[in-house]
């Protein structure tokens, strides 16, 4: 077994509880996110998959920010799952994230000679809405994560990542009873003042 695979199993045994608590909604998940995203950056970086490398670090970051925004949502509602609305502005800000930085990204991975620059842009740009989305708490970021991660379930079995492609499947399935979980018990706060 060499360093990735170890990497991989890593990836894998902190990204199960990360998962749970995500669609329990429970703020321990941005923690394992971290973790997490962190063996996940270092993974991509020893495979030089660069956009995913980026999009983990990127990952990490947002730990702290939807750690934030999950505390201050929670305290105005008491249901188990607090939502927001997908505002107008929200919608068309993802939109142009999406479109220009899949655009940007196949160029610049075509440059770098990624190995399926078009899957890991797309994947790549669906997940960093995704992101943003769980991080404010809108439902429909499982979309994109079951979009997102039924992508990198091909990339990493196509690679030969296979404890990553058990990872992504996992998430797949997560996300799918996610959704309706989160549309089962979920409370909408206040939308004022919400990007």
């Amino acid at each position: 077994m060499d360093i990735v695979q170890i990497i991989e199993i890593v990836a894998l045994v902190m990204g199960i509880p990360y998962m749970i608590f995500e669609v329990l909604q429970k703020n321990t998940m941005w923690y394992f996110g971290f973790f997490t995203s962190t063996a996940c950056a270092i993974q991509f970086f020893l495979e030089s998959n660069w956009a995913n490398m980026g999009l983990n670090i990127y990952y990490v970051g947002m730990a702290f920010w939807g750690l934030y925004q999950w505390k201050k949502d929670s305290a105005e509602v008491e249901a188990d799952v607090h939502l927001t609305r997908l505002s107008p502005k929200m919608a068309l800000l993802s939109a142009s994230i999406f479109i220009v930085g899949t655009g940007l990204l196949v160029w610049l991975l075509t440059i770098l000679n990624d190995s399926n620059p078009w899957l890991d842009a797309l994947s790549t740009c669906l997940c960093v809405v995704g992101m943003i989305w769980l991080a404010k708490s809108i439902p429909y970021h499982w979309i994109l994560w079951i979009i997102g991660d039924t992508i990198l379930v091909i990339m990493c079995f196509l690679a030969g990542k296979y404890w990553m492609t058990l990872l992504y499947v996992a998430y797949v399935i997560a996300s799918t009873y996610g959704f309706f979980h989160w549309r089962k018990k979920g409370e909408y706060v206040s939308t004022i003042g919400n990007y």
